[in-house]
């Protein structure tokens, strides 16, 4: 509200000036026999408006090198899938090209308006049409962006192609909500079991129909692990709002639809420990933690509890703006060679039998109060606790 009220102050403030003006320009009315306060630019509201083309143009090329010099490090480095090289160079391309073009377009448009600016006596040359000319400034844009284009097309086709007849293809489900992910792989069977919104129940958070066959070997984790060099296939769905899950080092992209099932795949090629090492990686990360170190002195200084070091981590990030929460929500990816990943699939419990378990531990008769024994020695205190863990294990998982 006072954020409203300032703005209202500072529009009536502007219409109050504009409104002097007009009286002070009234006043001169007759007041001088000369041009000075004539609504007809003269050569000198010409020159001063010439000269200062040349300085906005000044300012629009300083401004652009300030940028690229002070913020141009917070581009993504080495992309991390198979298709990232080609996203990367068709960015490259797309924004030379603009950068050229926008530094020619912009000094020959201020140049000449700066040139060819009003003097007294001069007439304007009346230039009807030029074909040739017309021909030359149109097919040239054709052709570029015609390139650009079939290079996007083509970029595009090999994120969302699928080749499903790609051997030990990993098939992963994504699941959004507000406001976080959880994922859910096909077991030996390569085959996710069907699910529904309508079946969530306790542990059963994604929905999936305990009744399919498909469904008894599936794995779900709070935590995306994928092994490299492998084609990985995504089926993203939505409990609520609209998603998009967004995973900027591997250069792709998904909206996450309620009531549809949308995917993608790719590949990735540079597991999480080898781009910890990757030179750009490196000084992002020197330089996230100089910076929470000095908040961390000022925090320690107001007696509170010190930031922990940042350490990089692949990320899964919800790309549309989908709450208040939105912020935070996102999730570890971890990519990692085929055999540890198989060694933490492996690990991993099945969504039917922590259903199974948790319907059991549902079904066993509750302690009457008081009648619980102690147990001596140092498990006392673990044994005099509710048998929770089980349940927060397989979420946890």
């Amino acid at each position: 509200m006072t954020s409203l009220l300032v703005i209202i102050v500072l529009v009536l403030l502007g219409i109050a000036i504009w409104q002097l003006t007009k009286i002070f320009h009234l006043t001169q009315v007759g007041a001088a026999n000369n041009d000075e306060f004539s609504e007809v630019a003269n050569d000198r509201d010409n020159n001063v408006n010439g000269y200062l083309m040349f300085g906005f143009i000044g300012f629009i090329y300083i401004g652009t090198i300030y940028s690229l010099l002070k913020w141009g490090h917070l581009v993504l480095g080495t992309p991390a899938s198979e298709h990232g090289p080609d996203y990367d160079n068709l960015m490259a391309i797309s924004m030379w090209l603009i950068f050229i073009v926008q530094g020619l377009t912009q000094f020959l448009l201020h140049y000449f308006a700066f040139k060819h600016r009003g003097k007294e006596g001069n007439k304007a040359f009346y230039y009807a049409d030029n074909d040739k000319l017309e021909f030359i400034w149109t097919i040239i844009p054709v052709i570029v962006l015609a390139g650009l284009i079939l290079y996007g097309l083509y970029a595009w086709t090999n994120i969302m192609f699928i080749d499903q007849e790609k051997e030990d293809t990993v098939l992963v489900e994504v699941y959004a909500k507000q406001f976080s992910w959880e994922v859910r792989y096909a077991g030996p069977d390569g085959v996710l079991g069907k699910a529904n919104v309508r079946y969530i129940e306790g542990v059963n958070t994604l929905g999936v129909d305990m009744s399919d066959p498909n469904a008894q070997d599936d794995i779900v984790a709070t935590e995306l692990h994928l092994p490299k060099g492998k084609q990985v296939v995504f089926k993203f769905r939505s409990q609520d709002v609209l998603h998009s899950a967004y995973f900027p080092h591997f250069r792709a992209q998904m909206n996450v639809v309620p009531g549809m099932v949308t995917e993608f795949a790719f590949v990735p090629t540079v597991n999480t420990d080898d781009m910890r090492q990757d030179e750009g990686i490196m000084k992002k990360v020197a330089n996230i933690n100089e910076i929470r170190s000095k908040k961390s002195a000022q925090l320690v200084a107001e007696g509170k509890t010190a930031l922990d070091p940042y350490t990089f981590d692949y990320l899964l990030l919800c790309n549309k703006i989908c709450g208040a929460s939105h912020y935070n929500m996102q999730m570890k990816v971890v990519v990692e060679d085929d055999a540890d990943f198989k060694k933490w699939l492996s690990d991993k419990e099945t969504l039917a039998s922590a259903v199974k378990k948790s319907k059991e531990d549902a079904a066993k008769p509750a302690e009457p109060a008081g009648q619980a024994v102690p147990v001596k020695g140092a498990d006392s205190t673990a044994a005099a606790k509710p048998d929770s863990t089980m349940v927060a294990q397989v979420i946890k998982k």
